[in-house]
């Protein structure tokens, strides 16, 4: 149970967890100031610099009841004005804490959370590169997350030099400033401003925003279970996934009309197709980046003739048709001037159109704080265009780019805006399948978000991967992204299937394909993508092997289908789950950040480096588990005087012949698979 404690001069808040935020007399929890960005963005990259002015503890607290709530009452001595008042509402296992500014010019503050040795930290929305964020400073910023994001790597570099786009470990598309402690607490700033979370101090965590929050709001809970459901409560969930999305793999090709053919060779091989995803619906433009969509969000009949009738023959084969939408509208496309006759499109300082280069092509940004805006958008454009039209789904992609100097209809600054975007653009998606009544059965995903969508968006996707085995950018990452997202309420996530972002040489093979597609099997949605450079890249289809593994992850993914329909079921629960959450004392599992479990009877292990085709894996102590490929029995974890994982680790070999386009003719597929088990409790898992 939460409890304030207090006096005249200072407070604690504390529980099981021990302290949690206090403040006493030469120890100060807030500190505030004023200071001066420098934002550049440059195709949704962000370079961000401050310069504070003014940054002040306020060291002095007067403590007083005010009808019947706790009111602490800042300034920087005992002598001066008050800057800063903070009043407490606690309930059993929660606690909210009100923010009001006395000083309106206020524009930093900086608090400070005691830390405890050993502590881990996990959450900050989708975080790609670190699961444990205890030691590293994250900003909390929605944006690219660049290519290669790490600043080491010859990919990076080539990035930044070229286009200013190469990332860094902190960069994403989905931040949050929230995060979970291994104390089995959680703490939340809410606010839409620039956050950033710093946890590099040994006996603070500190907490920076640049505007003064509405709150800051803290959860508790004895389990690790019960603290994720309170993330889920408090955030939101979607409705459940579409039921037809469990039966087979949505399958991404993009060359038009040939789409529906190379479809049929899929199905014909013995794939379970339950979507053809062809983003390409609306045209394409070619840009030096590589083939990129025309953004005017209509049926492009030259490269999909007659598609409403296609669509309808697919549906009663029991496929669905996918496209593709953002909220933008490309300058020379004909919906822009429909948006800007009816004001629709955000403005910049002197009152014109906002407009922003893309990648050698200009568009509009819809402003959805103009209600006239999102309904047209959600109605005439993604009702008429796409829903009439029979879509069965589609990937609602950016919202990361509004720039932070925008003029928008609201009236709220640019800055403040940037990181709600990508909750108002899920809204305007949602608010389209209700409109026709169409949220059972359609299925949008997005890269995109922030604190609220959770509760709007259908399906996360761990954006633009490196087609690659990278540490940083590659495979390995989207197992990150599941799980970091996955503790604050967002229970479905996935990825591309052999990644999207091929430059600088970059090409994927069939390796990387092969591994792709099994641990797809293993989340909650199976798609595929041809990447942003299709013709460069291995496709699924064009090497026989590479088709024969991905069909049978198909059937295997379509095989499960009844127990990831339960996994779904679980109220508050991701499907992708860290396995501390199911093995709260086995400590190896704490930082643990490639593999998972799938529901809590799976657990899944899949292959994340190149040509590796033998692997240790741990099992966590505490329950007997089956080797689902071959059958064999292993008991969990063993007594070890450390807690790390190679203390204590059962070899699962997982052989297979590396395979390309050049290749000799390799091994049987049947044996290219990544280690999975089971729990023989797990009647359901079992019996498949």
């Amino acid at each position: 149970m939460l409890k304030l404690d207090h006096d005249a001069s200072g407070f604690s808040l504390s529980g099981a967890a021990g302290l949690l935020f206090a403040h006493r007399p030469g120890a100060p929890c807030l500190f505030v100031g004023r200071g001066q960005p420098e934002i550049a963005c440059y195709r949704g990259n962000f370079k961000i610099e401050d310069y504070v002015s003014e940054r002040q503890a306020l060291s002095h607290c007067v403590v007083r009841e005010v009808s019947g709530r706790i009111v602490a009452d800042f300034a920087p001595g005992a002598h001066a004005a008050a800057l800063l008042s903070l009043s407490f509402e606690i309930t059993k296992d929660q606690a909210r804490i009100a923010f009001t500014a006395h000083d309106e010019t206020l524009n930093r503050i900086w608090l400070r959370l005691p830390a405890r040795l050993g502590e881990k930290l996990w959450g900050g929305g989708e975080q790609m590169s670190y699961f444990d964020m205890k030691g590293r400073h994250f900003p909390l910023f929605t944006s690219e997350p660049g290519v290669g994001r790490d600043k080491t790597s010859p990919i990076t570099f080539q990035a930044d030099v070229t286009g200013q786009a190469g990332g860094d470990y902190y960069n994403t598309n989905y931040p949050q400033p929230t995060f979970l402690s291994s104390r089995r607490y959680a703490a939340h700033l809410q606010t839409t401003a620039y956050c950033a979370f710093d946890f590099r101090h040994a006996e603070f965590h500190e907490l920076e925003a640049w505007a003064i929050p509405e709150s800051v709001e803290f959860f508790e809970s004895p389990t690790y279970i019960g603290l994720v459901r309170q993330m889920a409560q408090r955030f939101g969930q979607p409705p459940a996934l579409p039921d037809w999305v469990h039966d087979g793999a949505i399958l991404g090709l993009k060359e038009g009309e040939k789409s529906f053919t190379r479809m049929n060779a899929f199905a014909e091989a013995g794939a379970k197709i339950v979507g053809l995803w062809c983003e390409d619906w609306c045209g394409v433009r070619e840009t030096s980046f590589g083939t990129r969509l025309f953004w005017d969000w209509r049926a492009n009949d030259k490269r999909y003739p007659g598609l409403r009738e296609k669509i309808a023959a697919l549906r009663e084969q029991g496929v669905r048709f996918l496209g593709y939408i953002n909220p933008y509208l490309a300058v020379d496309g004909m919906l822009y001037p429909e948006a800007k006759a009816h004001n629709y499109l955000v403005r910049n300082a002197e009152g014109a159109v906002y407009v922003m280069d893309f990648g050698e092509f200009d568009c509009g940004i819809l402003d959805f704080t103009n209600p006239q805006a999102a309904d047209w958008f959600a109605d005439k454009v993604i009702g008429n265009e796409m829903l009439d039209l029979g879509l069965g789904g589609w990937m609602a992609d950016f919202g990361e780019y509004l720039p932070t100097d925008a003029v928008l209809a609201s009236g709220l600054p640019g800055l403040e805006a940037h990181n709600l975007w990508p909750v108002l653009w899920a809204q305007v998606n949602e608010k389209a399948l209700a409109l026709r009544g169409k949220t059972d059965e359609v299925l949008f995903f997005m890269r995109a978000g922030f604190t609220g969508i959770q509760a709007h968006n259908r399906l996360l996707w761990a954006g633009d991967q490196c087609v690659d085995f990278s540490r940083h950018d590659g495979l390995q990452t989207v197992i990150c992204g599941a799980l970091s997202s996955g503790l604050l309420g967002n229970p479905y996530h996935h990825s591309d299937i052999g990644g999207y972002t091929s430059l600088f040489g970059n090409v994927r093979d069939a390796d990387l394909l092969m591994r792709w597609s099994e641990m797809a099997a293993f989340t909650a949605v199976m798609r595929s993508h041809e990447g942003n450079r299709p013709r460069e890249n291995l496709q699924i289809d064009e090497d026989a092997q590479v088709l024969a593994h991905f069909v049978r992850m198909t059937r295997i993914f379509a095989a499960l289908a009844p127990y990831r329909r339960a996994v779904a079921a679980e109220a508050g629960l991701p499907m992708q789950r860290p396995l501390f959450l199911h093995f709260e004392d086995d400590p190896a599992y704490y930082e643990s950040q490639t593999s998972y479990l799938l529901g809590e009877d799976l657990l899944v292990a899949p292959v994340i480096s190149a040509q590796s085709f033998t692997m240790d894996v741990y099992l966590p102590k505490g329950a007997d588990w089956v080797h689902l490929w071959s059958g064999s029995r292993h008991v969990g974890g063993k007594p070890s005087a450390s807690p790390h994982p190679t203390a204590s680790r059962r070899s699962i070999t997982a052989r297979a012949a590396r395979t390309n386009r050049s290749s000799a003719p390799a091994r049987s597929y049947k044996s290219f698979l990544a280690p999975l088990f089971f729990k023989k409790a797990a009647k359901d898992v079992g019996a498949f």
